[in-house]
């Protein structure tokens, strides 16, 4: 019996430690990333080049895997949430995911934001309508309204869906929130651009 509890706490104490690790390593390559995103939205020569034709640079930005590209900026939240081109498990690790092969601002179509709930995205239940999100890119700042929210199964790709030429801003998380282990569903938040754009 003795045998058996000492294993038990072993084993806990290695799922402790494995955890605490991951969770420093994570919040790591996020800093690492914001870091990298804020550099390259201070970099004057870089905004001011682009400020004056935004379009043109929206058509032709087309980031590489893993490049961090921006920043989402939260004001509800209080945060400042570091962008990576790609959604695999690397780049997840890093900070937000823009989905590959979705749009930016601009570029006229859906863009696909996602995040793990237990990381970047743990608060965005906070969220609700009305509240804004800003997507900060080297070719400007774009400010979406949030318009609705909503749960669906975590294998429903229908919410990964052209919108063009209506701009959509997609963020999607697993949920729940809470949940430990693969969660069986998916929370959605659909925002529209503001009125004033940028």
């Amino acid at each position: 019996m003795k045998k058996v509890a000492i294993i038990f706490i072993t084993a806990g104490l290695f799922f402790v430690i494995f955890g605490g690790y991951q969770l420093f390593k994570t919040n790591k390559a996020q800093e690492k990333s914001l870091a990298e995103a804020e550099a390259l939205l201070t970099n004057e020569t870089s905004r001011d080049t682009v400020s004056s034709s935004s379009m043109e640079a929206a058509a032709s930005f087309a980031p590489s895997t893993g490049e961090t590209v921006g920043i989402l900026h939260i004001p509800e939240l209080h945060a400042d949430l570091p962008i990576v081109e790609g959604t695999d498990e690397d780049d997840l690790e890093k900070g937000v995911g823009h989905y590959k092969g979705t749009a930016y601002p601009e570029q006229q179509d859906q863009i696909v934001l996602s995040g793990h709930r237990d990381t970047v995205f743990r608060r965005m239940g906070e969220l609700a309508i009305g509240d804004v999100l800003t997507i900060k890119l080297p070719y400007g700042d774009f400010s979406y309204e949030i318009v609705d929210t909503k749960v669906v199964d975590a294998d429903d790709r229908t919410v990964i869906a052209s919108t063009a030429p209506k701009e959509v801003l997609t963020v999607t998380t697993c949920y729940p929130f809470s949940y430990i282990g693969n969660a069986p569903e998916r929370y959605i938040i659909t925002a529209l651009p503001t009125e004033n754009g940028n």
